[in-house]
């Protein structure tokens, strides 16, 4: 013998078919729409800034890594200078990093820097702006994440200017 289950459905247990359903008709599209708008379009604005932050971080460690390695490995202090200015120049038109923003701080382990056979540092620091922050009052100076990256290397046994 089959049971007989009663439906749980707002629509069979009116009297008139359809009745229970026409409150609520059109108010799905709505909802959709607002909640769209409330929940999407900040996700979507997270995803452009962290991609931009990302960018500029992979940009800045790039620099820091590639610096240490220029410097580390050159015969003497002009190629060094010559070389970093160039690996820079590259670094910042490849990542797109503002040039006036970047700055670049060497140390090294001895004395005289750079050494033979010394621990080089380099640390590369830069500024990312927010996407789509207007320049009034100030906002676009505010809304800048800092970023840096350092990167140490041991100098070539090898260099020229070594007494």
């Amino acid at each position: 013998m089959r049971r007989v289950r009663a439906s749980t459905d707002a629509r069979a247990s009116t009297d008139l078919p359809g009745e229970a359903a026409r409150g609520d008709d059109g108010s799905a599209a709505l909802e959709f729409i607002l909640v769209g708008l409330v929940l999407l379009v900040p996700i979507v604005y997270l995803v452009v800034a962290l991609g931009a932050i990302q960018g500029q971080a992979l940009g800045v460690e790039t620099g820091a890594r590639q610096l240490a390695r220029t410097i580390a490995s050159a015969p003497d202090t002009a190629t060094a200078d010559l070389r970093a200015d160039r690996v820079l120049d590259a670094i910042v038109r490849e990542y797109g990093l503002d040039r006036d923003t970047v700055a670049v701080d060497i140390s090294c382990s001895s004395a005289t820097c750079p050494a033979a056979g010394a621990l080089l540092t380099v640390t590369v620091r830069t500024e990312v702006p927010l996407p789509l922050v207007p320049a009034v009052l100030g906002l676009d100076d505010l809304a800048r994440v800092p970023v840096e990256a350092a990167s140490v290397q041991k100098v070539s046994r090898f260099w020229g200017d070594a007494p």
